[in-house]
């Protein structure tokens, strides 16, 4: 990061801001060490007159930079409540294909979202083509969970129901591959999203999944899929799992074929005040 002397005007906003103590000022200019600065942003971001910048435009372009303004960047909370409730996991899906500028804007919340220490950690892999592919596998993997649950009298018996239902699921896709599918329900993308830190990738997918109802889409999270990668290396390598990442989420998308008419009611929260 660096600091443009002449426009600084010597504020110590960024030097009051910065988490990693990097900032100093120098003739009641700021000074960014570069010592321990993980390149987070906040001093481009609350400087008043735009005199920080990244001395890595590779990685770091300022011409992602935005101004604030409030009609541009404030959502209405209630609104934004409500477009949280309304959220549904979708399994319905028209057969018409999510446009690459969609899967874009997906990819971009997940980008955007906040990572420990600015790790940006996160990477995502995009699955079209080879769905049937990748459900055969994890379709084969979770087959054979099945068998080995039915064959073990301590299982518990409350997993069993999905022995039985993970074996129909084969069974079915055997029989025909282009009939029922009760894995990926016929979507036309899945995104798995990839981190070496769990909460990271997960406020990642939150994010996303919240672009993905925005941009008139609907999604559900696959635990199966998430289930058989766990055990299966095979399907890691499908999808360019690297060393130190670990599967966070599957999101399974399209367009739904389904539309709601109400939010639905929760329990109340469970609140512990100390």
């Amino acid at each position: 990061m660096i600091v443009d002397r002449e426009k600084c005007i010597g504020c110590t906003l960024c030097k009051q801001d910065c988490i990693v103590s990097d900032i100093e000022m120098i003739d009641k200019k700021a000074h960014i060490r570069n010592l321990t600065c993980i390149k987070c942003g906040h001093c481009i971001a609350i400087c008043p007159v735009k005199a920080v910048s990244c001395d890595d435009e590779d990685e770091y372009s300022m011409e992602e930079v935005i101004p604030y303004d409030k009609e541009n960047f404030t959502i209405d909370a209630d609104k934004l409540m409500n477009f949280m409730k309304f959220r549904r996991s979708v399994r319905l899906f028209k057969e018409k294909d999510v446009e690459e500028e969609k899967i874009e804007k997906i990819i971009e919340a997940g980008r955007f979202t906040q990572t420990s220490t600015n790790m940006q950690d996160v990477s995502y892999t995009i699955v079209k083509d080879s769905i049937q592919e990748l459900r055969r596998v994890v379709l084969g993997t979770l087959n054979a969970m099945g068998e080995k649950m039915l064959a073990n009298e301590d299982a518990p018996k409350q997993l069993l129901k999905y022995a039985h239902m993970w074996k129909g699921m084969y069974d079915s896709f055997i029989e025909n591959p282009d009939g029922e599918d009760k894995l990926f329900f016929k979507a036309p993308l899945l995104i798995i999203v990839k981190a070496q830190n769990d909460i990271d990738g997960a406020l990642a997918s939150a994010k996303m999944e919240l672009m993905i109802d925005a941009l008139g889409l609907g999604t559900y999270f696959s635990g199966f899929f998430e289930k058989a990668a766990s055990i299966n290396p095979k399907i890691g390598e499908m999808i360019g799992l690297k060393e130190g990442e670990k599967i966070i989420s599957c999101m399974v998308i399209g367009y739904p074929r389904v539309e709601y008419k109400r939010t639905v009611p929760r329990k109340e929260a469970r609140i512990t005040r100390i």
